[in-house]
């Protein structure tokens, strides 16, 4: 039986190159093996035609709104609350006592990701929500604490608020907050099953 040596039985090709290659010889083999694949790569085209995705309103929408959120979120980490639950605090401050299907359609939350959010409020103690009344409807109230919550709260989200807006000009956040309150208001008609929604006039400049 012959035993072949270790160095004879190492693989070789593109990939197991000799070890005995100078090292900058074997970065030009990888390099080249890299540039004549890639075409084969580029021409299995993906089966599905995604032309016009990047276009998508939901995503664009959600992207920025990450973004958006993430600097509120980061701006409030101090206050021990997020930016979304400032938004209800504040939604039920200005409403209360407020049902929780006035304040869904408020803040445009579905109603079973707002009672999640509002159960975690309730059981930080900074919102009260009532036993079911009349027409089978909850009420929301912020309590003592979520006062004290939203005071802590509202140095904080202004800093944050002032340093965005003066950021891309007060001018264009006024006319891009009308316009996104528009299109919020043409999604949820879209909503509605056989709903012929108006297409939206321009607006002036």
């Amino acid at each position: 039986m012959r035993f072949i040596p270790l160095a004879e039985r190492r693989p070789t090709g593109p990939w197991m190159p000799s070890l005995d290659i100078p090292l900058s010889q074997l970065y030009l083999k990888m390099y080249i093996q890299v540039k004549l694949e890639m075409p084969k790569m580029k021409k299995k085209s993906f089966p599905l035609d995604l032309n016009g995705t990047g276009y998508c309103a939901s995503f664009n929408f959600r992207r920025t709104a990450r973004a958006v959120t993430r600097l509120y979120d980061m701006a409030l980490q101090e206050t021990g609350i997020r930016s979304t639950q400032f938004a209800i605090l504040v939604g039920i401050a200005k409403n209360q006592p407020v049902s929780m299907g006035a304040l869904a359609d408020v803040l445009v939350i579905d109603s079973t990701t707002l009672t999640r959010s509002l159960r975690l409020l309730q059981k930080e103690g900074l919102v009260a929500i009532s036993n079911r009344a009349a027409m089978r409807q909850r009420f929301l109230a912020i309590t003592a604490k979520g006062e004290r919550t939203l005071a802590r709260s509202l140095p904080a989200w202004r800093a944050a608020h002032e340093r965005f807006v003066t950021t891309i000009g007060s001018a264009y956040w006024v006319e891009l907050r009308t316009a996104l309150e528009r299109l919020a208001h043409v999604a949820v008609e879209l909503e509605k099953p056989q709903k012929d929604v108006p297409a939206l006039a321009p607006t002036s400049s």
